[in-house]
């Protein structure tokens, strides 16, 4: 059985809600175990809770969810540009697909709502990394 770690963002938590809710469920019913859940204050927090997760020799892979809504400035773009890059390389240090369920950026909450099944993305990209990659040994 696969075993994940899932890290969620909680600003805009009435769309990361659903989001946490999707992975769950996603992870149930693919025979995954969602070991352990992370929650951080927002999705830049999230690389330092994925690299904690990646860490634990009980997990196999971790996928990430959050939403990144835009504002007035390019705050989203840089928001959503830095935590990628960081969950990328935690991923790569960590040889530990960790996986991006982040939308955004750009987006107005109501197309963040519509992008609610993208945790369910994370999820399945998260469980076919670790069935696909050769093993390093």
């Amino acid at each position: 059985m696969t075993t994940l770690g899932l890290v969620v963002a909680e600003f805009n938590r009435p769309i990361t809600e659903q989001m946490e809710e999707v992975a769950l469920e996603t992870a149930s019913d693919a025979g995954a175990e969602m070991y352990e859940t992370v929650h951080v204050p927002g999705v830049y927090d999230a690389p330092l809770a994925a690299d904690r997760l990646a860490r634990l020799e009980d997990i196999d892979a971790v996928a990430v969810v959050g939403t990144v809504i835009t504002g007035d400035t390019d705050h989203d773009q840089v928001i959503t540009d830095a935590a990628a890059q960081r969950l990328a390389d935690v991923s790569l240090e960590r040889d530990t697909p960790v996986t991006l369920g982040v939308t955004g950026p750009g987006m107005s909450a109501a197309e963040a709502r519509e992008r609610i099944e993208n945790a369910s993305k994370a999820v399945n990209g998260a469980l076919d990394l670790v069935t696909e990659l050769p093993d390093p040994q």
